[in-house]
């Protein structure tokens, strides 16, 4: 399965801040934004990733995460021209899916929960073995701000709507989802909205329409936190920083990511160590690499 994180955008919301960097770029706490969308795609086994960004700032990109190989992974970047809806990364990323399944991640969502990989790793399975699409609710106080899944009784999703003035649930569907291989297909067919955009929605309600959508609910245990506004991106750099200094242990460290899953050697993640020298990030890389902090590997097939 291959792997995007779109992480384009003005980021007009967060002006000044985003004047002159991506906001993907900015810290969350500890780490730049995008190193949580990207230890999400690692968690969920993917090793072939394309980050979309905007002209401006994909040479950014390229100059913090490099070829991937660092992390275990095979990292390409791709622009985005204009920012034309979230089904937009499907076309432009054509290529580079080549016909195999995809995820799509946003690059300023952050999700974290217990098991969280073994949830990832299911997704991909049903999309890898034809099971369709699989995206996540989550229960929301304003779900006016995103699209909307509605249940029937038998907790099924019987329809998806992008922004409603009256909701018929909280639950909104998180910037994730995991599509089979139709899916630049089935992008080529979505139109653009009202606003000029191709809707993500539109999208998901085509794997509706063809009785292959899951929609999965992360309850009590998980988090997802949606980075675009300035009270938001407060907020998650708290809740980084309660959650790591709670369990003494830092989240969505990639090179240890990459190091359970059996990506890199201990070499490696010692020369990332090396890199990142005496800063708390670099000490934990050192500690993991020596053995201080008991790290259960994971198998993946190449």
């Amino acid at each position: 399965m291959k792997g995007i994180i779109l992480a384009g955008g003005s980021g007009t919301r967060l002006y000044p801040l985003t004047t002159v960097t991506s906001k993907q770029l900015l810290p969350v706490y500890d780490k730049p934004m995008i190193y949580y969308p990207l230890s999400v795609l690692m968690m969920a086994g993917i090793r072939d990733i394309l980050i979309i960004s905007t002209p401006k700032d994909l040479p950014n990109f390229e100059r913090l995460l490099g070829d991937g190989s660092h992390y275990g992974v095979n990292l390409s970047y791709k622009v985005q021209p204009s920012p034309d809806g979230l089904a937009q990364a499907f076309l432009l990323g054509e290529e580079f899916i080549g016909g195999e399944p995809c995820a799509l991640v946003l690059g300023d969502n952050i999700f974290y929960g217990n098991g969280l990989g073994r949830t990832l790793r299911g997704a991909v399975s049903t999309a890898e073995n034809g099971g369709g699409a699989t995206v996540f609710g989550y229960y929301v106080d304003d779900p006016e701000r995103y699209g909307v899944v509605e249940f029937d009784e038998n907790r099924k999703a019987v329809s998806i709507e992008e922004k409603p003035a009256h909701p018929a649930s909280n639950y909104a569907v998180t910037g994730l989802y995991f599509y089979d291989e139709r899916v630049v297909d089935f992008a080529k067919q979505v139109k653009p909205s009202a606003r000029g955009e191709l809707e993500i929605t539109d999208l998901n309600k085509m794997y509706l329409e063809d009785g292959t959508l899951n929609v999965r609910t992360l309850g009590r245990g998980y988090a997802w936190l949606d980075t675009g506004t300035m009270d938001s991106l407060y907020e998650a750099g708290e809740f980084v920083r309660t959650i790591q200094r709670a369990q003494g242990l830092p989240i969505a460290v990639v090179e240890e990511i990459a190091y359970q899953n059996g990506w890199i050697t201990e070499e490696t993640l010692m020369d990332s160590a090396t890199k990142y020298g005496k800063s708390p990030y670099g000490q934990h890389l050192k500690d993991v690499a020596e053995g201080r902090i008991a790290v259960k590997k994971t198998e993946y097939e190449d």
